[in-house]
């Protein structure tokens, strides 16, 4: 599996791949540390899986999520954010998000969503 994660914290990008390794998955992950990033490393390398924070400068992950969208690449995407509102829940699955994980998250709560993208 190759996966892009997508956030603006180098530190939190160490803390999603942490987590993602106790959780058993030993993928190939690109980091990116915006969504303008993350949207030409997801364009050029045809990842299996994006995982993105919500709030990012330069281009914000719904705004990589609806970018994708638009260029007809239907990658599956998670969130990764501090926020867990209803109305960002709304919003990201209107635009096609899998699913959105609130930090603080653990190996499990990283399973629970991934699981069925996997199946």
């Amino acid at each position: 599996m190759r996966v892009v994660i997508a956030d603006d914290s180098r530190v939190m990008r160490q803390i999603v791949v942490r987590t993602l390794r106790q959780a058993g998955y030993d993928w190939d992950i690109t980091e990116a540390a915006d969504g303008a990033e993350a949207f030409q490393i997801a364009r050029a390398e045809q990842p299996d899986l994006v995982l993105s924070d919500w709030n990012m400068p330069n281009m914000t992950g719904i705004d990589l999520l609806r970018a994708l969208r638009a260029a007809g690449d239907d990658v599956p995407f998670g969130f990764v954010t501090s926020e867990g509102s209803p109305e960002m829940r709304e919003q990201a699955d209107a635009a096609g998000a899998l699913f959105l994980v609130a930090k603080p998250f653990t190996a499990e709560s990283f399973r629970d969503v991934i699981e069925p993208v996997l199946a």
